[in-house]
């Protein structure tokens, strides 16, 4: 492969990191929007921070599912240029259905887990591809 054929598979994975750690910043955001309501929902917050949360909870979902989108892209890039992404992300259904039909403390404690876990998840993946992105970029440099 050409030096400026590698050049532009860098850039390439490059621009799907960055849309990857884009989806991802959002995601982290709605996580903690969620989590917050959530909060607020355990000290009797209601139906209204209820119906909050869940929607938070719901474009949380969202989001993730377009970062996991998104990495996939990033993964596909990155082979180009011989670099290996192995990120795995899931948000289940428990959330809503734990909340929902199981309301209560313990239920809601329960949905504040599944939150941090699946925010935890999500910092992971923004570390390893903000490390893989730095390492493209710096091969990019090195190369050029």
């Amino acid at each position: 492969m050409s030096n400026e054929m590698m050049k532009r598979e860098m850039q390439e994975a490059v621009q799907a990191g960055e849309r990857a750690l884009q989806s991802l910043y959002a995601a982290r955001d709605k996580l903690g929007s969620a989590r917050n309501w959530g909060i607020f929902d355990m000290l009797g917050g209601g139906f209204i921070s209820d119906f909050v949360k869940h929607s938070k909870m719901n474009d949380a979902a969202a989001l993730m599912e377009q970062a996991k989108s998104d990495i996939q892209r990033f993964q596909r890039e990155l082979r180009d240029v011989q670099v290996s992404l192995d990120l795995r992300m899931e948000i289940g259904s428990f959330l809503s259905f734990a909340d929902f039909f199981l309301d209560g403390l313990v239920a809601d404690y329960m949905v504040q887990s599944k939150i941090a876990d699946a925010r935890e998840q999500v910092d992971d993946a923004i570390n390893r591809i903000e490390t893989i992105l730095a390492d493209v970029r710096n091969r990019m440099n090195v190369e050029v």
